[in-house]
């Protein structure tokens, strides 16, 4: 190990090292002025000698290798040089191109332009787009050009790069395009939602009466006119029940297009003080069951409060639902925070976040075949006939919709006679 320098050792260094820093700034400024015309420099192999004309060899080489026309003009507006990419852009011989004007190469539309644009640039550099012209083909070429005043030995010049603009240009108007075809199907899906949203008032009015007066009738015709227990009364039994169950059907349809075309306000929502409430709501269903409910701490997030209710309210009448008939229900809402590498696999949030709150409404119900995950999620899809559970099978199409509009995503596992989980993901 080294033994550690002292004050008057790291100061002499420092001094060193700034008189080596003048020396470079001295250097420099002699080559900006041109006092020098070589530099010999102590390297590994020996000395070496670097001229002018070394330094213009390499830059001639950096100029031949760009994907970018250069041409040198002088006042006179005659090329004075150009690299192979200019020539090619311009379908001429290098040879050609040398000694000859540039306006020739201007689309006609554009030569206008070009000679303001050549005054302007002698004084300060400047850019603008121009085409460029290929006589035989009559092919043109959009170009951003980007121009310098030079001072040479030849005297005074201007540098010109041409940088083809054809793929962007050729990309802006896909883009355009897409954008317009974009706009197209966002009028489509406004026009859509228009509909269902006046599908969702007929269904709310104009549908429901019907439904009520035959449950209405039904009701006048039990009370007057048919007798208990006899096949009339069984009858209109059906008949009401059915009508029942239409309408709860409709109302259903009715809430899933509102949470499709309409979303609250949104701001700080209390989970806790959400499934509180929902817990209030249930409370009869609760002590009829004699369930017992256990739940967690809840985060606070950004969303709708309404939606958020109608989720929890949900699952957990759902987890009040399908219990065992000899088993006291059961139900945790447990919660815990998950980063976005640590979700499962088939999680597919709908927004991006670094973190995600999993919530997640256990029970120890009937449970489900884990064939049927995806398919409980489905609007009408039921896994038991609708005699042993009542429901119209859009209740967890609601819960996934309002997962999806909080940018999150929900998921279902089970096993019969086991009990279900449902995982709700959502953004932190």
């Amino acid at each position: 190990m080294n033994p550690p320098r002292t004050n008057e050792q790291l100061a002499a260094e420092n001094e060193s090292l700034r008189i080596r820093l003048d020396e470079a700034l001295e250097t420099i400024q002699a080559i900006r002025t041109g006092q020098i015309d070589a530099l010999v420099v102590e390297g590994d192999n020996g000395h070496e000698i670097y001229t002018l004309k070394t330094a213009d060899q390499t830059y001639r080489v950096f100029i031949e290798s760009m994907h970018e026309g250069a041409v040198t003009l002088n006042q006179q507006g005659l090329i004075l040089y150009c690299n192979s990419t200019f020539a090619t852009m311009v379908n001429q011989p290098l040879s050609a191109v040398i000694g000859s004007d540039l306006l020739a190469y201007i689309a006609p539309a554009c030569q206008a332009d070009y000679k303001n644009f050549i005054q302007q640039s002698w004084s300060s550099p400047g850019k603008t787009e121009m085409t460029l012209a290929q006589k035989e083909n009559e092919k043109e070429i959009i170009c951003l050009i980007s121009a310098t005043p030079l001072a040479l030995d030849e005297g005074d010049c201007l540098s010109f790069i041409f940088t083809d603009l054809t793929l962007q240009k050729q990309t802006q108007t896909l883009l355009k395009r897409s954008n317009e075809e974009l706009a197209f199907t966002n009028q489509a899906l406004n026009r859509s939602n228009d509909n269902l949203q006046q599908f969702a008032y007929v269904a709310s009015h104009d549908l429901q009466e019907p439904l009520r007066k035959i449950q209405q009738f039904g009701d006048l015709l039990k009370t007057r006119y048919v007798a208990p227990s006899s096949d009339e009364w069984n009858y209109l039994e059906r008949m009401q029940s059915a009508a029942s169950r239409m309408s709860a059907l409709i109302r259903d349809i009715l809430n899933f297009s509102r949470i499709t075309t309409h979303t609250e306000s949104v701001r700080h929502v209390s989970l806790t003080d959400v499934v509180n409430t929902v817990l209030t709501d249930l409370e009869l269903r609760i002590q009829e069951t004699n369930a017992l409910i256990e739940v967690s701490p809840l985060p606070i997030l950004m969303g709708d409060a309404s939606q958020l209710g109608r989720l929890f309210q949900n699952l957990l009448n759902n987890a009040l639902k399908f219990h065992r008939p000899d088993v006291k229900p059961h139900i945790k809402v447990a919660c815990q925070t998950l980063s976005a590498a640590e979700l499962p696999p088939s999680i597919k949030p709908t927004r991006q976040a670094d973190t995600y709150h999993q919530i997640q409404v256990i029970d120890n119900g009937i449970g489900f075949d884990q064939k049927y995950a995806e398919r409980i999620f489905q609007v009408f899809q039921r896994l038991h006939n609708k005699n042993q559970f009542a429901g119209t099978g859009i209740g967890l199409a609601i819960c996934e919709k309002i997962v999806s509009n909080h940018g999150g995503a929900i998921s279902a596992t089970g096993e019969p006679s086991k009990g279900a989980t449902f995982s709700v993901y959502l953004p932190v």
